[in-house]
């Protein structure tokens, strides 16, 4: 049976023509008719899945986003929908996990968030097939799996891959080294990337305030890539970078694979001069930023569209 394609709203839909043709499953995405989105008078989610008795007995791959707060409701309440239709299994694809930042708790009456939140879908219901399987890139702290509970397998999955294939593309014949901003940042990406170069910040504090400085490796005579999985306003990447040049790295430049920029504040890289960022290197898991910065310089957008195809091909259910 061919698929057939029941779009809701997420901000995936350039990735769902090559699911589509490559797995005979239903696709849900987003954003592209926005009709099917209504509202009531008073602001909540009017919806409606069309011809829904067509995704009875059918493996359902849904592509959430959730960097808008504004949209988690909606679009729970159709994950929440959809096993009660009598679908054969559900795949959620959220490339970011959004709160993951705030995985533990540093003093009496923090709240963790990303426990919360891996609670919130973890009550997705079973599926015929059995649980939801839930695909993240990067999440910011891998023992946040054991946050979900048994109705969601999570599978963490990292985008390291596809920017090495494009740092060996874009750079090859150059002296790169790599960059971390700090020790968490090199226990978790430090092995992949064991034939360069490794360099490792640190904050230390000088008086009142916290500096960057260069913990541990040596940038001098090299382009410096600094690596972690997110940004939001950039500080410390851009620490890390004068912390670079100052000990000689003949340029600076990025990658991370969520690209959140709160508050535009994307604009602190277009820069230009030896002094900036020379590359920035992003991937499209939050695709609200990825519209506004994709033709900026010095960013360049690294889809995971194959890399999702793969994922499901490889753990999807037959």
């Amino acid at each position: 049976m061919q698929p057939h394609s029941h779009t809701l709203r997420s901000s995936f839909q350039n990735k769902v023509p090559a699911v589509r043709h490559q797995i005979a499953t239903v696709v849900i995405s987003c954003k592209q008719h926005e009709d099917l989105w209504k509202k009531f008078e008073d602001g909540l989610p009017n919806l409606m899945i069309e011809n829904v008795q067509d995704i009875r007995g059918r493996d359902v791959v849904f592509f959430a986003d959730f960097l808008d707060p504004g949209t988690m409701f909606e679009q729970l309440a159709v994950m929440y929908a959809l096993p009660r239709y009598f679908i054969r299994s559900l795949t959620v694809v959220m490339p970011y996990f959004p709160t993951g930042t705030m995985e533990r708790v540093d003093e009496e009456g923090q709240i963790a968030t990303a426990f919360t939140l891996a609670v919130i879908l973890s009550a997705i219901p079973l599926s015929s097939m059995g649980p939801a399987k839930l695909i993240i890139y990067d999440i910011h702290a891998l023992q946040e799996r054991f946050y979900f509970g048994n109705n969601v397998i999570p599978l963490l999955l990292t985008a390291i891959p596809a920017f090495k294939e494009k740092l060996e593309e874009n750079h090859k014949g150059e002296s790169i080294a790599i960059a971390f901003p700090d020790d968490g940042a090199c226990k978790r990406f430090g092995r992949m990337f064991e034939n360069y170069e490794t360099i490792i910040c640190a904050k230390v504090r000088d008086g009142d305030k916290r500096v960057v400085t260069i913990k541990e490796g040596q940038p001098k005579g090299y382009h410096v890539f600094i690596i972690d999985d997110l940004i939001k306003t950039g500080g410390t990447l851009i620490e890390c970078k004068n912390a670079l040049l100052s000990k000689g790295a003949l340029k600076v430049s990025a990658f991370v694979t969520h690209a959140v920029f709160p508050l535009e504040s994307y604009n602190k890289f277009t820069g230009e001069g030896p002094d900036q960022f020379q590359h920035f290197y992003t991937t499209d898991s939050c695709p609200t930023t990825v519209k506004i910065i994709k033709d900026l310089k010095p960013f360049h957008v690294i889809s995971l569209k194959n890399s999702m195809v793969e994922a499901l091909l490889q753990y999807g259910d037959r």
